[in-house]
């Protein structure tokens, strides 16, 4: 079976749907299984994504990518800074 990635708002629209099969009196198990997904990875989207919107989840998503574009920003700096540390003090 392939696996697939559900967009942030696939994610939420999914879990929204499955809270109104559960409040219909629904299991965990048979939602799961209507989406095509694992019991655990229910729990894990809801809670990753329990009380979100989908605009929200896009924010986040945007959020996460510019941390990671930032962390790498101070790892560069901080390796141009050692290394010009080590050019003044002479030690290459």
């Amino acid at each position: 079976m392939k696996s697939k990635r559900h967009t942030p708002e696939q994610v939420i629209r999914k879990l929204a749907e499955g809270d109104k099969l559960l409040n219909e009196g629904a299991t965990v198990g048979e939602v799961a299984r209507q989406f095509a997904i694992t019991e655990t990875t229910w729990y894990r989207w809801k809670n990753q994504y329990g009380g979100m919107k989908a605009n929200d989840a896009k924010k986040l998503k945007e959020l996460e990518k510019e941390n990671s574009r930032l962390k790498t920003i101070v790892a560069d700096l901080t390796l141009d800074n050692a290394m010009l540390k080590e050019l003044a003090e002479g030690n290459f």
